[in-house]
């Protein structure tokens, strides 16, 4: 920068091109337009179309109080004029005027709340800079903000002539050029904050689909945010599956690897046609999952630290397979036994056991056996070492987290087994996910079945709490919210989760969404009658409304349609018959 010059003459612009309706900086055209007049009425958020328009504005209002006795003679002095006039209409024999009759009724009801201290006098102008390419772009736009004002019975003229000023005062310098105020209380200023734009964008991450309301995009990263946790709740059919899986493909070009527990095998196809792998959780499955293997210390961690909290996570699967209810002294020996299976081993707490094989649940159901008063618990612990469920936990774990995507199906289980599998497979995820940092989401589809036990919920909430130190975004998808928010980890999970996304609910279960997210009727009403893949998309406070877009490309990958998946396989039958 040239010394010589000041900051003004640094900023300010080469050269302007000022005619009597537009101006010319640089390339781009500008032109002002002033609120002349208001109705008598002036609806809340009046003024919100005009910014959430998806153009480039610059909107100034300025807000100049005015002293109460002052206005308190004007009013009273406009007060007398139009009683003279109704007056002189009277004795001249004409017809009532309603016009001046409601003029003096609203003066005198602002004299008394203006004499009571309720209401405020200002003096209010609102200009609007709008800027284009053209001059024919300007016109068009013009026109569109004042169809929108229109409606609201808002009049708005150019700033003719006064181009300049319009652009000066517009610019963030707080100097009102033009002077076009108008007089207005309270009620009608306060109607225009605040003003709260629909936008809910970034400049970068993926896209999950259309604004309603504006028809802009929502876009964001969710490893922007304060934490990467999602919440999605819909009714069967309403799309829920949908939108996951069309972000997760998204998420896939961006370089996030993402791990699915997939409850009914909706995510195969998915994984098939992006070449992830797909774990097959059963009894007579070849793929294991050893619910004993440890994490390694990250950073301040240390081996003790690690292997204490594995304890703890792993006496909650066990709490699991013993059906969920233990005494006080039953927990207290299943620590201990937990202690020594591992020391069976030479695992212990100070030890470095990153190169050392970790036992398998029939260990411990050996040193239980071995316990005084733990026969029990031992013989529970026999259906899955010994009995029907041998192959389910009792191996060493052989399935990789190395793919880009890896979803756990576990269709083909029990139902009673399923709570067991899901939590089995997060905690083993959970291992995982310390033992290397990079940036992941985890997907719960069908959380209610963990959600059902305590035990369960707390070790979902402990990974939504805790998965932001380990670059791990959380995203947790249920049908059944009653069950799910019955549980006060629940309601935990939705707080610590920066995206909720609602698509259509039932009526069973719209007055607990409305009163946990505290949705208008309006909103409540909406998602209702929402259609398939329409919702509403939170961002902290900020919601909107979203219609899930996919390519046809996408769609034809991520549909969940029966109808449509049947005719996809017919079309590839076909295909291989051409080619064979």
């Amino acid at each position: 920068m040239d010394e010589s010059l000041s900051i003004a003459q640094s900023i300010a612009p080469s050269a302007l091109h000022i005619t009597p309706n537009y101006l010319q900086v640089g390339d781009k055209y500008a032109r002002t337009i002033v609120i002349a007049s208001y109705p008598r009425y002036l609806n809340a958020s009046w003024l919100s179309p005009i910014i959430n328009f998806d153009k480039v504005l610059d909107i100034s209002i300025f807000v100049n109080p005015q002293q109460t006795s002052t206005v308190l003679k004007q009013l009273r002095d406009k007060l007398a004029h139009v009683q003279a006039q109704i007056m002189e209409e009277e004795a001249a024999g004409k017809v009532r005027n309603p016009v001046l009759e409601t003029a003096a009724q609203d003066i005198e009801a602002l004299r008394d709340e203006l004499q009571q201290g309720t209401e405020r006098f200002f003096q209010v102008g609102l200009y609007i800079t709008i800027y284009e390419n053209s001059p024919q772009e300007l016109d068009e736009t013009e026109k569109t903000i004042r169809s929108i004002l229109d409606g609201q019975l808002v009049v708005a003229k150019q700033a003719t002539f006064r181009m300049l000023e319009g652009f000066l005062t517009t610019s963030p310098l707080a100097d009102d050029r033009i002077q076009a105020l108008t007089a207005l209380n309270t009620q009608p200023v306060a109607s225009m904050f605040p003003f709260i734009s629909s936008d809910l964008t970034s400049d970068s991450g993926i896209l999950y689909g259309v604004n309603t309301t504006n028809n802009s995009l929502v876009l964001f990263d969710r490893f922007s945010l304060e934490n990467a946790n999602t919440v999605l709740f819909a009714k069967s059919g309403a799309g829920k599956s949908y939108t996951v899986k069309l972000e997760i493909l998204r998420s896939l070009i961006m370089g996030t690897q993402i791990l699915v527990i997939d409850p009914e095998d909706e995510y195969k196809y998915l994984s098939d046609t992006v070449g992830g792998t797909n774990v097959k959780i059963s009894i007579n499955s070849d793929q294991h999952i050893n619910p004993f293997d440890l994490p390694t210390p990250k950073d301040e961690e240390s081996w003790s630290d690690v292997f204490n909290s594995h304890i703890l996570g792993l006496a909650g699967l066990i709490k699991l397979l013993m059906g969920g209810q233990l005494s006080p002294e039953e927990e207290s020996m299943i620590d201990q036994a937990l202690i020594q299976t591992y020391a069976l081993k030479d695992i212990t707490p100070d030890t470095d056991f990153s190169n050392l094989p970790p036992p398998v649940l029939s260990d411990l159901q050996s040193i239980l056996e071995g316990m005084a008063g733990a026969e029990r618990m031992a013989t529970r612990l026999k259906k899955f070492t010994e009995g029907t469920f041998a192959g389910f936990l009792n191996n060493p774990t052989n399935v990789p987290l190395d793919n880009q995507l890896v979803v756990f199906g576990i269709r083909d289980l029990e139902d009673e087994l399923r709570p067991i599998a899901m939590y089995s497979v997060l905690n083993y995820i959970w291992t995982q996910v310390r033992r290397e940092r990079k940036k992941r989401i985890l997907v719960v589809d069908e959380a209610w079945w963990i959600m059902k036990f305590p035990v369960g919920a707390d070790f979902l909430f402990n990974i939504a709490k805790r998965g932001r130190k380990y670059y791990v975004g959380l995203t947790t998808i249920s049908q059944d919210i009653p069950d799910f928010m019955s549980a006060p980890q629940g309601k935990a999970i939705v707080t610590n989760s920066s995206i909720q996304v609602l698509m259509k609910q039932s009526p069973a279960a719209i007055d607990i969404i409305q009163q946990t997210f505290n949705l208008t009727d309006s909103e409540k009403y909406y998602l209702l009658e929402a259609r398939v893949g329409f919702g509403l998309f939170f961002l902290g406070a900020n919601h909107v409304g979203l219609r899930v877009l996919a390519s046809y490309a996408e769609d034809q990958i991520i549909t969940s349609d029966p109808k449509q998946l049947i005719e996809i396989e017919k079309a590839k039958q076909e295909w291989a018959k051409l080619n064979t």
